[in-house]
């Protein structure tokens, strides 16, 4: 391994690891993935119905999962940044 990649790496297991971040990541990470389950959720009830007024409600619950996971994904890359 080169010297210069070996530092990095030594430099990176030597660095403190700021727990709060990492916890606060994770736990951005999981409103992700739980809004990917209302999204999908929300497709498969849109599938399913046959009520207009079920129809205009799953409409509704899809765009508002997007919305949210439009917000968490930008959320989320500005904290790796």
């Amino acid at each position: 391994m080169p010297g210069f990649l070996k530092a990095i790496r030594e430099a990176a297991a030597a660095a403190p690891v700021n727990q709060d971040l990492v916890f606060t990541r994770r736990k951005l990470w999981d409103d992700i993935e739980r809004t990917l389950w209302a999204l999908e959720t929300a497709q498969n009830h849109f599938e399913q119905a046959t009520e207009p007024s079920l129809i205009d409600c799953y409409i509704y619950e899809w765009n508002a999962a997007q919305l949210r996971y439009q917000f968490l994904l930008r959320k989320f890359k500005n904290m790796e940044d």
